[in-house]
Formats: structure tokens, C-alpha cells, sequence
């Protein structure tokens, strides 16, 4: 039986994710069009690509409920004065987005027979992808071509998930508590700058 609070943390993170997509195309002074192709590419891009690996059915073909939620996060970036959405407010939104579709992704994977280590990384998968075919489209540097804690954030959500599954926790349970730390990690990373090291060793050290 499926726990009803599952289909709100997804379309949570649905919304949340959406809301970035459009965001950043309202930044970039795009067209309306623009801010629902960016919403609907960063809200559902990395499910997508979950659901097709898993070979399951693409989860907002036959959810009649996903694409107005997205049309309706486009909507109120467009309609809503341009100062609500100054300062950081994209990457908050990013950021809880994130945690949560890498805890579901992961969540799923697992529920799909897929063992528990490419489960994380599907977890990861579904929650990275999504943002990173919008920068891609965008034009804009990739969150993952900069040295910030995105990735991290995401494998946290994923693993925290994936083992409280395994170790018996209940499920909506253990969603929640990965998307809580993968968000907490994100959110401090977005506070204090936190980043990995970048690779500094010289390709022809001189000897």
C-alpha cells in the first residue's frame, strides 16, 4: 500500500523544482514560453531518465495531476513581481527539490528489484539531471562544473534513504529524513560556501 504522503512529497518536489526552472528563465528576461519549457525540463528531466532506465512507465505521462502543477509554478513566477524572487530564492528552491527527487529516485529504484548501490545512484540521477539539462539549455554554467556541494547533497539524500529502506524503516520515513539531511547539507553549503577541493596536481609536473 502506498503511504498518501509519498505522492505529496513527490509533487512537492515536482512544484519546488519547477518553480527553479522558471526562475531562472525569468532572470535570463525569457518569454513566458521559455519559463514553462525550463519548469517542465528541470521538473521532470531526471524522473525521465530514472523511468526510462528502469524501463517503467514515464511517471508525468500518466500522472494527469504533474503537468499543471508545473504550468501553475511557471504562472506564479510570470504573474508575481520580480523583487519576491531576488536574492537566493533559486537555489533554496533548487536545493529542496534536489533532496527531495534524490530520495524518491532512489526510493523507486529500489521498489524496481535495482540493487542497492545503482539505486542510490539512480536516486542521484533523478535528482541532478533534471537542473542540469535546464543550465545546459539555459546557457549557463553547470552546477556541476563548479566546485559548490550539489552532487554531495544529492548521494546524502539518496543513501540515507536507500539504507533506512533497507535496515526496515518505514518508508515515508526514511524519504523524509533523506530529503531533510540532503537539504540541511545543501542549505549549509549555500550559507557557508562549503565546496570540494578542485584536482590542483599539474598534468606534467616538472621533475
Amino acid at each position: 500500500m502506498i503511504d498518501p504522503l509519498l505522492p505529496l512529497l513527490s509533487l512537492g518536489g515536482i512544484a519546488v523544482f519547477a518553480l527553479s526552472g522558471a526562475l531562472l528563465a525569468a532572470q535570463l528576461n525569457q518569454t513566458f514560453v521559455t519559463a514553462c519549457f525550463f519548469a517542465l525540463l528541470t521538473g521532470v528531466g531526471g524522473g525521465t531518465i530514472r523511468d526510462v532506465m528502469l524501463d517503467a512507465p514515464v511517471f508525468w505521462l500518466v500522472d494527469p495531476l504533474v503537468a499543471p502543477i508545473i504550468l501553475v509554478s511557471a504562472g506564479a513566477v510570470w504573474i508575481t513581481p520580480a523583487k519576491l524572487w531576488e536574492g537566493r530564492l533559486l537555489e533554496w528552491a533548487d536545493a529542496a527539490g534536489l533532496a527531495a527527487f534524490s530520495t524518491l529516485g532512489a526510493g523507486k529504484a529500489l521498489a524496481y528489484g535495482v540493487e542497492p548501490v545503482p539505486a542510490m545512484i539512480l536516486g542521484v540521477i533523478t535528482g541532478c539531471a533534471g537542473g542540469m539539462l535546464r543550465d545546459v539549455v539555459a546557457g549557463v554554467p553547470s552546477i556541476l562544473m563548479r566546485p559548490d556541494l550539489y552532487v554531495t547533497p544529492s548521494a546524502l539524500a539518496a543513501v540515507t534513504a536507500a539504507a533506512m529502506m533497507l535496515c526496515g524503516v518505514d518508508e515515508t520515513l526514511a524519504l523524509l529524513v533523506g530529503s531533510v539531511v540532503g537539504f540541511a547539507l545543501r542549505g549549509a553549503a549555500l550559507i557557508w560556501s562549503l565546496k570540494l577541493p578542485a584536482y590542483t596536481r599539474a598534468s606534467n609536473p616538472e621533475t
